[in-house]
Protein backbone atom coordinates (compact mmCIF):
# COMPACT_ATOMS: atom_id res chain seq x y z
CA UNK A 1 0.00 0.00 0.00
CA UNK A 2 1.48 3.06 -1.36
CA UNK A 3 -0.21 6.17 1.66
CA UNK A 4 -2.58 5.30 4.46
CA UNK A 5 -3.21 7.23 6.98
CA UNK A 6 -1.05 6.99 10.24
CA UNK A 7 -3.25 7.23 12.92
CA UNK A 8 -4.73 3.61 11.90
CA UNK A 9 -1.60 2.12 13.27
CA UNK A 10 -1.05 1.85 16.66
CA UNK A 11 2.34 4.20 16.83
CA UNK A 12 4.25 6.02 19.65
CA UNK A 13 2.25 8.38 21.47
CA UNK A 14 3.74 11.18 20.20
CA UNK A 15 3.56 11.05 17.06
CA UNK A 16 0.57 12.78 15.55
CA UNK A 17 -2.14 12.23 12.79
CA UNK A 18 0.00 12.32 9.18
CA UNK A 19 -0.49 11.19 5.87
CA UNK A 20 2.11 9.85 3.74
CA UNK A 21 3.05 8.53 0.74
CA UNK A 22 6.40 6.98 -1.31
CA UNK A 23 7.39 9.22 -3.84
CA UNK A 24 10.75 9.43 -5.73
CA UNK A 25 12.31 6.77 -3.09
CA UNK A 26 11.42 9.40 -0.33
CA UNK A 27 8.35 9.33 1.82
CA UNK A 28 6.14 12.55 1.72
CA UNK A 29 4.17 12.92 4.63
CA UNK A 30 1.26 16.13 5.41
CA UNK A 31 -1.21 16.99 8.02
CA UNK A 32 -4.43 18.69 8.28
CA UNK A 33 -3.04 22.08 9.00
CA UNK A 34 -0.75 21.63 5.31
CA UNK A 35 2.56 21.11 6.81
CA UNK A 36 4.73 18.77 4.75
CA UNK A 37 8.19 16.99 5.27
CA UNK A 38 10.51 14.12 2.86
CA UNK A 39 12.00 11.81 4.94
CA UNK A 40 14.64 9.02 4.04
CA UNK A 41 13.24 5.11 4.62
CA UNK A 42 15.44 5.16 7.94
CA UNK A 43 14.30 8.20 9.16
CA UNK A 44 10.25 7.35 8.40
CA UNK A 45 11.11 4.08 10.47
CA UNK A 46 12.59 6.05 13.17
CA UNK A 47 9.85 8.40 12.96
CA UNK A 48 7.20 5.96 13.08
CA UNK A 49 8.59 3.55 15.45
CA UNK A 50 8.77 7.00 17.76
CA UNK A 51 12.69 6.32 17.75
CA UNK A 52 14.04 10.08 16.99
CA UNK A 53 16.50 12.11 18.78
CA UNK A 54 14.46 14.40 20.74
CA UNK A 55 17.39 16.83 20.52
CA UNK A 56 17.57 16.59 16.96
CA UNK A 57 17.18 18.80 14.25
CA UNK A 58 14.53 16.81 12.65
CA UNK A 59 12.65 15.85 15.68
CA UNK A 60 12.20 19.95 16.28
CA UNK A 61 11.21 20.48 12.52
CA UNK A 62 8.44 17.52 12.61
CA UNK A 63 7.45 19.16 16.11
CA UNK A 64 7.38 22.56 14.78
CA UNK A 65 4.88 21.15 11.86
CA UNK A 66 2.67 19.42 14.28
CA UNK A 67 3.79 15.83 13.33
CA UNK A 68 4.99 15.26 16.12
CA UNK A 69 1.78 15.97 18.86
CA UNK A 70 2.48 19.50 20.51
CA UNK A 71 1.60 20.24 24.22
CA UNK A 72 -0.60 23.34 23.37
CA UNK A 73 -3.40 21.87 20.69
CA UNK A 74 -5.27 25.15 20.71
CA UNK A 75 -2.26 26.19 18.06
CA UNK A 76 -3.00 23.15 15.93
CA UNK A 77 -6.89 24.24 15.83
CA UNK A 78 -5.70 27.81 15.26
CA UNK A 79 -4.11 26.81 12.30
CA UNK A 80 -6.65 24.53 11.50
CA UNK A 81 -9.40 27.05 11.68
CA UNK A 82 -7.20 30.05 9.31
CA UNK A 83 -6.86 27.17 6.62
CA UNK A 84 -10.94 26.59 6.61
CA UNK A 85 -11.92 30.30 7.45
CA UNK A 86 -13.79 30.13 4.08
CA UNK A 87 -16.86 27.90 6.06
CA UNK A 88 -17.49 30.65 7.83
CA UNK A 89 -18.21 33.66 4.97
CA UNK A 90 -21.14 32.86 2.73
CA UNK A 91 -20.99 33.14 -1.13
CA UNK A 92 -18.80 35.59 -2.03
CA UNK A 93 -18.66 34.64 -6.02
CA UNK A 94 -22.15 35.41 -7.65
CA UNK A 95 -22.27 34.37 -11.45
CA UNK A 96 -24.65 36.18 -12.98
CA UNK A 97 -25.53 34.47 -16.70
CA UNK A 98 -26.94 37.73 -18.62
CA UNK A 99 -27.49 35.89 -22.08
CA UNK A 100 -27.45 32.53 -23.50
CA UNK A 101 -27.01 33.94 -26.60
CA UNK A 102 -23.72 33.49 -28.69
CA UNK A 103 -22.33 34.59 -31.84
CA UNK A 104 -18.97 31.71 -31.15
CA UNK A 105 -19.08 27.77 -31.58
CA UNK A 106 -16.20 26.94 -29.32
CA UNK A 107 -15.41 23.18 -29.85
CA UNK A 108 -15.21 23.03 -25.80
CA UNK A 109 -18.08 25.31 -24.87
CA UNK A 110 -19.48 23.89 -21.68
CA UNK A 111 -23.26 24.99 -21.86
CA UNK A 112 -25.78 25.07 -24.37
CA UNK A 113 -25.59 28.41 -26.40
CA UNK A 114 -27.97 30.08 -28.47
CA UNK A 115 -28.35 31.94 -31.59
CA UNK A 116 -27.76 35.34 -31.33
CA UNK A 117 -31.37 36.57 -32.78
CA UNK A 118 -32.93 34.87 -29.51
CA UNK A 119 -33.49 37.56 -27.42
CA UNK A 120 -36.15 35.18 -24.98
CA UNK A 121 -32.83 33.83 -23.49
CA UNK A 122 -31.56 37.33 -22.47
CA UNK A 123 -31.85 38.35 -18.12
CA UNK A 124 -34.48 41.27 -17.60
CA UNK A 125 -33.25 44.63 -15.62
CA UNK A 126 -35.69 43.09 -13.24
CA UNK A 127 -34.07 39.59 -12.61
CA UNK A 128 -30.92 41.26 -12.93
CA UNK A 129 -31.78 44.04 -9.95
CA UNK A 130 -32.74 40.91 -8.01
CA UNK A 131 -29.62 39.22 -8.51
CA UNK A 132 -27.72 42.58 -6.91
CA UNK A 133 -30.11 42.13 -4.11
CA UNK A 134 -29.43 38.69 -3.31
CA UNK A 135 -25.67 38.93 -3.31
CA UNK A 136 -25.72 41.84 -1.29
CA UNK A 137 -27.43 39.59 1.39
CA UNK A 138 -24.80 37.04 1.35
CA UNK A 139 -22.53 37.57 4.98
CA UNK A 140 -19.18 37.24 3.21
CA UNK A 141 -17.80 40.57 3.43
CA UNK A 142 -16.55 40.40 -0.27
CA UNK A 143 -18.75 39.90 -2.93
CA UNK A 144 -17.80 39.75 -6.69
CA UNK A 145 -20.35 39.51 -9.33
CA UNK A 146 -18.58 38.19 -12.25
CA UNK A 147 -20.96 38.22 -15.78
CA UNK A 148 -20.87 35.10 -17.80
CA UNK A 149 -23.00 33.72 -20.99
CA UNK A 150 -22.90 32.81 -23.77
CA UNK A 151 -21.42 35.99 -24.90
CA UNK A 152 -22.36 39.13 -22.05
CA UNK A 153 -21.63 41.83 -24.22
CA UNK A 154 -24.90 40.67 -26.26
CA UNK A 155 -26.59 42.04 -23.51
CA UNK A 156 -24.98 45.38 -23.12
CA UNK A 157 -28.24 47.36 -21.08
CA UNK A 158 -27.92 44.36 -18.33
CA UNK A 159 -24.48 44.60 -17.80
CA UNK A 160 -24.66 48.56 -17.33
CA UNK A 161 -27.58 47.79 -14.69
CA UNK A 162 -25.93 45.01 -12.70
CA UNK A 163 -22.33 47.61 -12.73
CA UNK A 164 -24.60 50.96 -11.85
CA UNK A 165 -26.85 49.11 -9.35
CA UNK A 166 -24.29 47.17 -7.15
CA UNK A 167 -22.42 50.28 -7.24
CA UNK A 168 -25.56 52.21 -5.64
CA UNK A 169 -26.29 49.71 -3.11
CA UNK A 170 -22.53 48.82 -1.96
CA UNK A 171 -22.24 53.19 -0.53
CA UNK A 172 -24.62 51.33 1.75
CA UNK A 173 -23.96 47.68 2.34
CA UNK A 174 -19.84 48.50 2.13
CA UNK A 175 -18.47 45.03 1.15
CA UNK A 176 -15.63 44.98 -0.42
CA UNK A 177 -17.29 45.02 -4.19
CA UNK A 178 -15.59 43.27 -7.46
CA UNK A 179 -17.03 42.96 -10.72
CA UNK A 180 -15.48 40.68 -13.34
CA UNK A 181 -16.74 39.56 -16.58
CA UNK A 182 -15.88 37.01 -19.45
CA UNK A 183 -16.15 38.27 -23.14
CA UNK A 184 -14.96 37.24 -26.55
CA UNK A 185 -14.59 41.00 -27.21
CA UNK A 186 -15.80 40.25 -30.70
CA UNK A 187 -18.49 42.74 -29.97
CA UNK A 188 -16.21 45.20 -27.82
CA UNK A 189 -16.00 49.12 -28.60
CA UNK A 190 -14.72 52.12 -27.49
CA UNK A 191 -17.66 52.91 -25.58
CA UNK A 192 -18.19 49.64 -23.88
CA UNK A 193 -14.01 49.52 -23.05
CA UNK A 194 -14.40 52.84 -21.36
CA UNK A 195 -17.15 52.27 -19.16
CA UNK A 196 -16.23 48.88 -17.83
CA UNK A 197 -12.56 50.24 -16.99
CA UNK A 198 -14.17 53.56 -15.57
CA UNK A 199 -16.27 51.73 -13.41
CA UNK A 200 -13.25 48.81 -12.66
CA UNK A 201 -14.93 46.28 -13.72
CA UNK A 202 -12.11 43.34 -14.54
CA UNK A 203 -12.20 42.19 -18.15
CA UNK A 204 -11.51 38.90 -18.85
CA UNK A 205 -10.90 37.24 -22.26
CA UNK A 206 -9.97 33.62 -23.49
CA UNK A 207 -6.58 33.25 -25.26
CA UNK A 208 -5.60 29.42 -26.22
CA UNK A 209 -2.35 30.28 -27.88
CA UNK A 210 -1.17 31.02 -31.72
CA UNK A 211 -3.71 32.17 -33.89
CA UNK A 212 -4.58 28.92 -36.11
CA UNK A 213 -4.97 27.34 -32.71
CA UNK A 214 -6.96 29.67 -31.31
CA UNK A 215 -9.27 30.05 -34.66
CA UNK A 216 -9.59 26.34 -34.53
CA UNK A 217 -10.81 25.59 -30.65
CA UNK A 218 -12.95 29.03 -30.78
CA UNK A 219 -15.04 29.45 -34.07
CA UNK A 220 -16.78 32.56 -35.46
CA UNK A 221 -17.93 32.47 -38.65
CA UNK A 222 -18.54 36.15 -38.94
CA UNK A 223 -14.18 37.00 -38.67
CA UNK A 224 -11.40 36.18 -36.77
CA UNK A 225 -11.60 35.27 -33.54
CA UNK A 226 -7.80 35.81 -32.96
CA UNK A 227 -7.79 38.96 -34.85
CA UNK A 228 -10.30 40.55 -32.95
CA UNK A 229 -9.27 39.02 -29.64
CA UNK A 230 -5.53 40.38 -29.89
CA UNK A 231 -6.74 43.53 -30.79
CA UNK A 232 -8.40 44.76 -27.53
CA UNK A 233 -6.30 42.65 -25.38
CA UNK A 234 -3.77 45.79 -26.94
CA UNK A 235 -5.83 48.46 -26.50
CA UNK A 236 -6.94 47.78 -22.87
CA UNK A 237 -3.08 46.98 -22.28
CA UNK A 238 -2.65 50.82 -24.35
CA UNK A 239 -5.50 51.84 -21.02
CA UNK A 240 -3.52 50.24 -18.34
CA UNK A 241 -0.16 52.48 -19.29
CA UNK A 242 -2.46 55.26 -18.89
CA UNK A 243 -3.50 54.40 -15.47
CA UNK A 244 -1.89 51.94 -13.87
CA UNK A 245 -4.83 52.01 -11.34
CA UNK A 246 -7.21 50.07 -13.79
CA UNK A 247 -7.95 46.50 -12.71
CA UNK A 248 -5.63 44.21 -15.24
CA UNK A 249 -6.91 42.46 -17.99
CA UNK A 250 -6.47 38.50 -17.28
CA UNK A 251 -6.88 35.67 -19.83
CA UNK A 252 -7.77 31.83 -19.97
CA UNK A 253 -6.93 29.56 -22.12
CA UNK A 254 -8.50 25.95 -22.34
CA UNK A 255 -6.74 23.00 -23.39
CA UNK A 256 -8.73 21.18 -26.00
CA UNK A 257 -6.95 17.90 -28.35
CA UNK A 258 -5.40 20.50 -30.45
CA UNK A 259 -3.44 22.31 -28.31
CA UNK A 260 -1.04 19.38 -26.81
CA UNK A 261 0.96 19.75 -29.66
CA UNK A 262 1.78 23.32 -28.50
CA UNK A 263 2.95 24.01 -25.04
CA UNK A 264 5.75 26.27 -25.10
CA UNK A 265 3.78 28.26 -27.60
CA UNK A 266 0.81 28.74 -25.51
CA UNK A 267 3.24 30.55 -22.83
CA UNK A 268 5.02 32.47 -25.47
CA UNK A 269 1.57 34.17 -26.60
CA UNK A 270 0.67 34.67 -22.93
CA UNK A 271 4.35 36.78 -22.55
CA UNK A 272 3.86 38.61 -25.72
CA UNK A 273 1.47 39.96 -24.49
CA UNK A 274 2.37 40.99 -21.08
CA UNK A 275 0.35 38.68 -19.26
CA UNK A 276 1.67 37.32 -15.81
CA UNK A 277 0.02 34.35 -15.64
CA UNK A 278 -1.49 31.23 -17.44
CA UNK A 279 -3.85 28.97 -16.64
CA UNK A 280 -3.77 25.82 -18.11
CA UNK A 281 -6.88 24.05 -17.55
CA UNK A 282 -7.81 20.42 -18.88
CA UNK A 283 -11.48 20.11 -20.46
CA UNK A 284 -14.70 19.85 -18.17
CA UNK A 285 -16.62 17.95 -20.52
CA UNK A 286 -19.75 20.09 -19.73
CA UNK A 287 -22.30 21.43 -21.88
CA UNK A 288 -20.56 21.02 -26.14
CA UNK A 289 -17.46 20.40 -24.49
CA UNK A 290 -18.83 16.60 -23.22
CA UNK A 291 -21.16 15.82 -26.18
CA UNK A 292 -17.74 16.47 -28.75
CA UNK A 293 -15.00 14.54 -26.10
CA UNK A 294 -14.22 11.50 -28.77
CA UNK A 295 -13.23 14.43 -30.81
CA UNK A 296 -11.23 17.35 -28.65
CA UNK A 297 -10.60 15.20 -25.89
CA UNK A 298 -7.56 13.42 -24.46
CA UNK A 299 -6.43 10.74 -21.06
CA UNK A 300 -4.92 12.16 -18.74
CA UNK A 301 -1.59 11.01 -19.48
CA UNK A 302 -1.90 12.53 -22.65
CA UNK A 303 -2.55 15.93 -20.90
CA UNK A 304 0.19 15.43 -18.07
CA UNK A 305 2.49 15.10 -20.61
CA UNK A 306 1.37 18.67 -22.84
CA UNK A 307 0.95 20.16 -19.00
CA UNK A 308 4.57 19.05 -17.69
CA UNK A 309 6.61 20.28 -21.39
CA UNK A 310 4.24 23.53 -20.41
CA UNK A 311 5.70 24.18 -16.71
CA UNK A 312 9.53 22.91 -17.58
CA UNK A 313 9.31 25.93 -19.84
CA UNK A 314 7.41 28.23 -17.81
CA UNK A 315 10.16 27.38 -14.96
CA UNK A 316 13.11 27.73 -17.48
CA UNK A 317 11.16 30.87 -18.65
CA UNK A 318 11.41 32.56 -14.99
CA UNK A 319 15.27 30.85 -14.49
CA UNK A 320 16.03 33.33 -17.87
CA UNK A 321 14.62 36.39 -16.19
CA UNK A 322 11.27 36.37 -17.68
CA UNK A 323 8.24 36.28 -14.87
CA UNK A 324 5.50 33.95 -15.76
CA UNK A 325 3.47 31.72 -13.51
CA UNK A 326 0.91 29.09 -14.05
CA UNK A 327 -2.50 29.98 -12.06
CA UNK A 328 -3.11 26.42 -11.19
CA UNK A 329 -0.18 25.79 -10.11
CA UNK A 330 0.40 29.02 -7.85
CA UNK A 331 -2.78 28.07 -6.35
CA UNK A 332 -1.54 24.39 -4.84
CA UNK A 333 1.61 26.49 -3.95
CA UNK A 334 0.00 28.88 -1.51
CA UNK A 335 -1.86 25.92 -0.38
CA UNK A 336 1.23 24.00 -0.06
CA UNK A 337 3.73 26.84 1.29
CA UNK A 338 1.60 29.18 3.43
CA UNK A 339 -0.83 29.69 6.15
CA UNK A 340 -3.45 31.08 4.14
CA UNK A 341 -5.86 29.10 1.14
CA UNK A 342 -6.65 31.22 -1.37
CA UNK A 343 -10.22 30.42 -1.37
CA UNK A 344 -10.06 28.82 -4.78
CA UNK A 345 -13.30 27.33 -5.00
CA UNK A 346 -12.45 23.73 -7.04
CA UNK A 347 -9.90 23.03 -4.36
CA UNK A 348 -11.41 23.21 -0.92
CA UNK A 349 -13.40 20.54 0.97
CA UNK A 350 -16.17 21.11 1.12
CA UNK A 351 -16.40 22.49 -2.63
CA UNK A 352 -17.73 26.32 -3.10
CA UNK A 353 -21.08 24.84 -4.54
CA UNK A 354 -23.99 26.88 -3.13
CA UNK A 355 -21.87 27.91 -0.07
CA UNK A 356 -18.40 30.20 -1.49
CA UNK A 357 -20.37 30.72 -4.90
CA UNK A 358 -23.79 30.95 -6.30
CA UNK A 359 -25.32 31.15 -9.98
CA UNK A 360 -28.11 33.08 -11.15
CA UNK A 361 -29.24 31.83 -14.75
CA UNK A 362 -31.00 34.44 -17.20
CA UNK A 363 -34.40 33.70 -16.28
CA UNK A 364 -33.74 33.65 -12.51
CA UNK A 365 -33.18 30.27 -11.85
CA UNK A 366 -30.22 29.61 -8.82
CA UNK A 367 -27.96 26.91 -9.11
CA UNK A 368 -25.04 25.66 -6.82
CA UNK A 369 -22.79 26.61 -9.19
CA UNK A 370 -21.51 27.74 -12.41
CA UNK A 371 -20.95 23.88 -13.42
CA UNK A 372 -24.46 23.21 -12.20
CA UNK A 373 -26.38 25.51 -14.87
CA UNK A 374 -24.03 24.21 -17.46
CA UNK A 375 -25.64 20.85 -17.21
CA UNK A 376 -28.59 21.87 -18.41
CA UNK A 377 -31.06 20.44 -16.26
CA UNK A 378 -32.57 21.27 -13.32
CA UNK A 379 -30.14 18.63 -10.85
CA UNK A 380 -28.20 21.24 -9.12
CA UNK A 381 -31.30 24.52 -8.71
CA UNK A 382 -31.52 25.56 -5.49
CA UNK A 383 -34.01 28.39 -6.27
CA UNK A 384 -35.48 30.94 -7.84
CA UNK A 385 -34.40 34.85 -7.76
CA UNK A 386 -38.03 35.84 -8.75
CA UNK A 387 -39.86 33.81 -6.02
CA UNK A 388 -37.33 32.98 -3.13
CA UNK A 389 -35.69 34.52 -0.76
CA UNK A 390 -31.70 34.51 0.30
CA UNK A 391 -32.50 32.31 3.13
CA UNK A 392 -34.35 29.22 1.58
CA UNK A 393 -31.35 29.86 -1.31
CA UNK A 394 -28.85 29.13 1.27
CA UNK A 395 -30.17 26.47 3.22
CA UNK A 396 -31.81 24.61 0.14
CA UNK A 397 -31.48 20.64 0.64
CA UNK A 398 -29.18 20.26 -2.50
CA UNK A 399 -26.25 22.00 -0.93
CA UNK A 400 -26.09 20.46 1.93
CA UNK A 401 -25.94 17.30 -0.38
CA UNK A 402 -23.42 18.90 -2.64
CA UNK A 403 -21.57 19.97 0.60
CA UNK A 404 -21.55 16.13 1.68
CA UNK A 405 -20.70 14.82 -1.32
CA UNK A 406 -17.23 17.22 -1.60
CA UNK A 407 -16.02 17.14 1.88
CA UNK A 408 -13.14 14.72 1.26
CA UNK A 409 -13.32 12.79 4.71
CA UNK A 410 -16.52 11.27 3.57
CA UNK A 411 -14.56 9.78 0.39
CA UNK A 412 -11.55 7.44 -0.27
CA UNK A 413 -9.42 11.00 -0.46
CA UNK A 414 -9.60 11.21 3.52
CA UNK A 415 -6.54 8.63 3.16
CA UNK A 416 -4.59 10.75 -0.05
CA UNK A 417 -1.70 12.84 1.11
CA UNK A 418 -2.33 15.45 -1.03
CA UNK A 419 -5.76 15.83 0.96
CA UNK A 420 -5.09 19.18 2.83
CA UNK A 421 -4.97 20.81 -1.34
CA UNK A 422 -7.08 19.10 -2.61
CA UNK A 423 -10.80 19.34 -3.90
CA UNK A 424 -13.60 17.31 -6.16
CA UNK A 425 -16.79 18.76 -8.16
CA UNK A 426 -20.13 16.70 -7.57
CA UNK A 427 -20.96 18.30 -10.48
CA UNK A 428 -18.48 16.64 -13.08
CA UNK A 429 -18.91 13.86 -10.79
CA UNK A 430 -22.16 13.30 -11.90
CA UNK A 431 -21.71 13.94 -15.57
CA UNK A 432 -19.56 11.67 -16.09
CA UNK A 433 -19.84 8.80 -14.08
CA UNK A 434 -23.58 9.66 -13.07
CA UNK A 435 -22.87 9.98 -9.26
CA UNK A 436 -21.78 13.05 -7.46
CA UNK A 437 -19.82 10.20 -4.73
CA UNK A 438 -17.60 9.17 -7.83
CA UNK A 439 -14.64 6.64 -7.11
CA UNK A 440 -12.28 9.43 -6.91
CA UNK A 441 -8.60 7.27 -7.47
CA UNK A 442 -10.50 6.12 -11.08
CA UNK A 443 -11.28 9.61 -12.08
CA UNK A 444 -9.53 11.61 -14.50
CA UNK A 445 -9.81 14.73 -12.30
CA UNK A 446 -8.47 12.34 -9.68
CA UNK A 447 -5.59 11.04 -11.92
CA UNK A 448 -4.19 14.65 -13.29
CA UNK A 449 -4.68 16.24 -9.80
CA UNK A 450 -2.02 13.49 -8.58
CA UNK A 451 0.03 14.10 -11.27
CA UNK A 452 -0.32 17.83 -10.55
CA UNK A 453 0.86 17.62 -7.31
CA UNK A 454 3.44 15.22 -7.49
CA UNK A 455 5.08 17.35 -10.09
CA UNK A 456 5.15 20.53 -7.68
CA UNK A 457 6.54 18.51 -4.89
CA UNK A 458 9.60 16.93 -6.44
CA UNK A 459 10.33 20.24 -8.10
CA UNK A 460 10.36 21.85 -4.72
CA UNK A 461 13.13 19.71 -3.74
CA UNK A 462 15.36 21.60 -6.35
CA UNK A 463 16.78 24.84 -4.69
CA UNK A 464 16.02 26.87 -8.14
CA UNK A 465 12.88 26.03 -8.92
CA UNK A 466 12.14 26.16 -5.38
CA UNK A 467 12.86 30.13 -5.53
CA UNK A 468 10.55 30.72 -8.55
CA UNK A 469 7.71 29.07 -6.89
CA UNK A 470 8.21 31.04 -3.85
CA UNK A 471 8.75 34.40 -6.22
CA UNK A 472 4.92 33.23 -7.33
CA UNK A 473 3.83 33.87 -3.96
CA UNK A 474 5.41 37.16 -3.38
Amino acid sequence: MLFQSVDKIKLDKEVGMCRFEKIGGKYLLTNDVGRFIFLDSESFKNFLEGELDKNGDLYRKLKNDYFIKTENPDELAQKYQQRNAFLFRGPSLHIAVVTLRCNHNCLYCQVSSRNTDDKKYDMTPEVARKVVDNAFKSPSPAITIEFQGGEPLLNWPVIKTIVQYAKEKNEQKRKSLSIAMVSNFSLMDEQKCNFLLENRVAVNTSLDGPEELHNKNRIWLAGNSYGETIKWIKKIREKEKENPALPKIGALTTISKHSLEYPEEIVNEYLKFGFKEVHLRPLSYLGLSGKLKNQIGYSPEEFMSFWKKAMDYIIKKNLEGKYIHERGSRIILQKILTDNDPNYLDLRSPCGAGIGQITYDYDGKVFTCDEGRMLGNDAFLIGNINTDEYGEIASHPTIKTVCTASLLENLPCDNCVFKPYCGTCPVQNYALYGNIFAQMPNSERCKIQKEIFKYLFSKLSEEKTRKVFESWLS
